[in-house]
């Protein structure tokens, strides 16, 4: 393991955005009808806990588990590992990413998620970093956008570890 990340975001930044985004949610949806959250695993875990204690709407959450990465590196390829088990037809959904970066997992969960007809989907990501973007997909709700770097804290890992750090850190690789 390397050293302590140097932060990025802080926990507060964190906070704050995650809070100003859940309001932001709760204007967009009617206040009756239950929102469907989709969590993808494992790296949104932490967001989306937080983030659905801030929408005031009645919330459904469901999580699914995908990976494209081995370490640092995006292999190009998606693979699903647990699928969700929420009837999302006719709904209201939002698919909760923790980092939009070459855009292929998201891309991947809409043409999964499209086929069940929700009535709505949409995506919100904590983190988004349109500079490393292969695969154009629509971001409606974003909390930061971030430069080309590993990052790692607030749920995002490198080889399963740094998930539990309360803040956004830059991890330098050797």
């Amino acid at each position: 393991m390397t050293s302590r990340p140097n932060v990025l975001i802080s926990q507060k930044a964190i906070q704050d955005r995650v809070a100003e985004l859940g309001r932001i949610i709760s204007e967009a949806y009617p206040p009756t009808c239950p929102l469907i959250l989709i969590g993808v695993l494992r790296g949104a875990l932490y967001f989306i806990s937080d983030l659905s204690r801030t929408i005031s709407q009645p919330a459904i959450i469901d999580l699914i588990s995908v990976s494209s990465y081995a370490g640092s590196n995006s292999t190009g390829k998606v693979t699903f590992h647990q699928k969700t088990h929420t009837n999302i037809t006719g709904k209201d959904v939002l698919l909760i990413e923790d980092i939009v970066d070459t855009g292929r997992t998201i891309h991947a969960l809409l043409q999964h998620f499209q086929k069940q007809n929700p009535r709505s989907i949409k995506i919100c990501t904590l983190l988004n970093k349109p500079s490393r973007r292969e695969v154009s997909v629509p971001i409606h709700y974003c909390g930061f956008r971030i430069p080309d770097h590993f990052v790692v804290g607030y749920g995002l890992d490198y080889e399963q570890s740094y998930r539990n750090l309360p803040y956004i850190g830059l991890l330098n690789l050797p």
